[in-house]
């Protein structure tokens, strides 16, 4: 659906939907029940006009649209002026607001006071989009009844004394104000005088990227063998391309293959008024200095997609503003999306983020710098590759699904009622699982997004990789997910020693490893009893390949079982309990009842050992898989009828519950720091949580929700699954929405960016319980 602004006349006429009658008129009705969902409106520019607040806002919308489930229903009104003829997606733009014309604030602003759906408004605020009406702008704002938030795209660090109350007045009006630097927020309370309550600072979006090979994307562009610099955006005097084009010559001395990239065209604004002056006086200079073979221009508004990769074939990115006072830039987080090494003039974007080591900052102007950065980063690939990692760092932190979280958290507080936020759950993506995995199996470790080769493999990996495919099988029924799963099934029955006990550790060139001496190898054989039992149950033999499976599973089974009834590690009777509870189903074997009941009593008798009046669990302290254990014996309970088993699952998961549900989040133990007895008051600091706590919890409480479901347990999955999405300390996600990944965990202050195999696996696993299949 699409609709046309053309001018503010259609502004009202949208409004009052009948020509002659009075707006004010229009409005004046009873007001009803606010929705369910409260209306946000964004006004700001929006696509299809093309400026970096158009894109913004369009990324910003996508983001909340994406992130959350049935919280705000975001609608924007789109700046335009006269004379303007853009064509609008009549889905996300409602209405408009001709900033050149008084009567379209007033209308807008009685459309907006006597709306019942919508709640709060954010106003994109940058001073050029108001100029030629800042009064009107002014008195509309102090018009609204609703709350609304200032987002400053620009804070200038001098003003006079005209614009330091203009924005001083805006900033009384609003309920609070937005900036995407420190260094605005501190400009704001130290020179504009706002109080710093008042004063959020949300960064600028970043896009997660699925980071493709460089050497490709060259050869895609036919780039293939040239070292590429790259700036890109509306071309303008502003930008100051000359200053690398006037660098160029010095460069070209040590590195002959360079390629200067300029990617986009002239400002829409400067274009009108001038045409393309500015890039035909960059090509002169480009001639002058006989540069045409080192210089490439892309004479065009570019897509995503391609922006995306031009950005990531380049070597180092490029950005010469020459405006000190310019606080944020949309297409240098553009290039920090991309792990791009940023060589920058130092605005105060830059300064902020390029601490980090993954970039420089040069002088405004200086091209002499300028080359003596960019010759010093192309000689030296490894520093190149160290500010990838560190720009890469960054980019996971200010991802635009982050910067979502920052907004419907900000919004929750202005909209005066209770609005609990509630996440939209990803799509399952096993894009990175299948990375991870060779022909032998699935890797330990990656760095980012790139598998470790080196670390090998695992068979707690491949065991929980076997069962997360096993799920995905029986979802898709495609043979090619069916040979993933007889990968890691292959790998685990290869684990597998005479004794039926199984190693873990394996090298890259398939060698079992020293640590396969040195560590208890007990909950690795566990687990893999629980994804060989749960496999079995899962295949239905309708193939030979299937049948011959099954009988693999079930050799293997039947002789790891005399060695397990020595077994004496909780966890590893945990897990086991689960796949001989599974294997069992098929089998229907009295004496496998009775392992089960074997290894249950020896649950039972850790309880009984430890628990008292307020310590209601098996062991002096709570570690790790901590939920595995009263699971494992409510797995015993439903095969076995004891009544005990049941009773006691109940109490110490509800006991183990209480330590790690606080409010509407979950902090699963941490791995720094474990919760001892007789300190179980004592709270922990924060940091060291992982995914596979919290995929296990997600587990248990898929099962203790069908035998109790009259408790709450369903209603505590979903929040312990948004932990993956930015419901934890930090308030980052931990799944990787791009990449199908899931980060290593969370620490006091970042997020451990490495997407090896457990933490994928263990979002997969948690994943799954939500798709309304069997449990695990």
């Amino acid at each position: 659906m699409i609709q046309k602004f053309n001018t503010a006349t259609h502004l009202i006429l949208k409004f009052s939907k009948k020509k002659k009658l009075d707006v004010r008129t229009e409005f004046r009705l009873p007001k009803e029940k606010a929705p369910l969902t409260p209306k946000i409106l964004l006004i700001a520019t929006y696509p299809p006009r093309e400026c970096g607040i158009a894109s913004y806002t369009y990324d910003l919308k996508k983001a909340l649209d994406d992130h959350f489930e049935d919280c705000f229903n975001v609608k924007v009104c789109a700046l335009a002026a006269e004379n303007e003829n853009h064509i609008y997606d009549s889905e996300a733009v409602e209405c408009f607001l001709n900033t050149e014309d008084s009567k379209s604030y007033r209308a807008l602003a009685t459309r907006i006071n006597f709306s019942t759906e919508i709640e709060m408004v954010m106003v994109q605020h940058e001073f050029g989009l108001f100029k030629k009406n800042e009064e009107a702008f002014l008195t509309f704002l102090g018009s609204l009844q609703k709350p609304f938030i200032v987002a400053f795209h620009t804070i200038l660090p001098e003003p006079n004394s005209e614009l330091k109350i203009h924005v001083q007045k805006m900033a009384s009006l609003a309920a609070g104000v937005t900036v995407m630097t420190k260094s605005a927020s501190e400009l704001l309370v130290s020179i504009y005088g706002l109080p710093e309550e008042k004063v959020t600072i949300i960064s600028h979006g970043t896009h997660l990227v699925e980071h493709a090979d460089k050497n490709l994307l060259k050869e895609k562009y036919s780039l293939l063998h040239r070292k590429v610099i790259s700036t890109f955006g509306f071309l303008g005097p502003g930008k100051n391309i000359e200053t690398t084009i006037e660098a160029l010559p010095t460069l070209i001395e040590k590195h002959k293959d360079l390629l200067f990239l300029i990617v986009g065209k002239t400002h829409p604004t400067l274009f009108k008024h001038q045409g393309d002056t500015y890039r035909e006086s960059l090509k002169k200079r480009v001639a002058e200095l006989h540069l045409e073979n080192y210089v490439k221009f892309v004479n065009k508004f570019v897509p995503l997609p391609e922006l995306l990769d031009y950005l990531q074939l380049s070597d180092c990115y490029v950005f010469t503003s020459i405006d000190p006072n310019q606080a944020v830039s949309g297409t240098f987080s553009y290039a920090v999306s991309c792990g791009c090494p940023i060589v920058s003039t130092p605005i105060p974007h830059a300064r902020e983020v390029l601490t980090q080591e993954n970039g420089v900052l040069f002088d405004f102007g200086n091209s002499q710098q300028l080359a003596e950065k960019l010759n010093r980063l192309l000689d030296d690939r490894d520093l190149l590759q160290t500010m990838k990692m560190k720009a890469l760092s960054i980019s996971a932190a200010t991802s635009w699904q982050n910067a979502a979280i920052a907004h419907g958290q900000l919004f929750a507080k202005q909209i005066h009622r209770d609005l609990p936020l509630q996440y939209k759950k990803p799509p399952l993506n096993v894009n990175h699982l299948k990375n991870m995995t060779t022909d032998v199996g699935m890797l330990q470790f990656s760095k980012i997004t790139t598998p470790d080769l080196d670390s090998g493999y695992t068979l707690d990996d491949n065991a929980r990789a076997l069962i997360s495919a096993g799920q995905y099988f029986k979802q898709t029924q495609n043979q090619v997910d069916f040979n993933l799963m007889m990968t890691y099934l292959t790998f685990i029955l290869k684990c597998q020693r005479p004794t039926g006990l199984f190693l873990n550790y394996v090298d890259q060139h398939q060698k079992f490893t020293r640590q396969n001496t040195e560590v208890n190898l007990e909950d690795a054989n566990g687990r893999a009893i629980w994804a060989l039992g749960y496999v079995y149950h899962l295949l239905q033999e309708e193939n030979e390949l299937s049948f011959r499976s099954n009988e693999y599973i079930r050799k293997a089974v039947y002789a790891f079982i005399p060695a397990f009834r020595h077994f004496n590690s909780p966890r590893a009777i945990g897990f086991a309990i689960k796949g001989l509870y599974y294997f069992y189903q098929k089998e229907d074997d009295a004496d496998l009842l009775l392992i089960i009941r074997e290894a249950a009593q020896k649950l039972v008798t850790l309880y009984e050992y430890n628990a008292d009046e307020n310590w209601l669990w098996f062991e002096p302290y709570l570690t790790y898989a901590n939920s595995v254990l009263p699971e494992a014996l409510l797995f015993a309970w439903k095969c076995t009828g004891e009544p005990i088993y049941k009773e006691i699952a109940k109490t110490s998961f509800d006991f183990l519950l209480s330590k790690i549900f606080v409010s509407d989040t979950i902090k699963v133990i941490s791995n720094q720091h474990w919760l001892l007895k007789g300190n179980e008051e004592k709270v922990t600091l924060p940091g060291g949580e992982q995914p596979i706590d919290v995929a296990y919890t997600i587990l248990a409480l898929q099962q203790f929700s069908l035998a109790f479901p009259l408790d709450d347990y369903e209603a505590r999955m979903e929040v312990a699954f948004s932990w993956f999405l930015g419901n934890n300390h930090l308030n980052q996600i931990v799944y990787n929405y791009c990449t199908g990944g899931c980060h290593d965990g969370i620490e006091e202050k970042n997020v451990n960016l490495n997407q090896g195999a457990e933490s994928t696996v263990s979002y997969l696993l948690a994943r799954m319980v939500f798709e309304k299949l069997d449990g695990f």
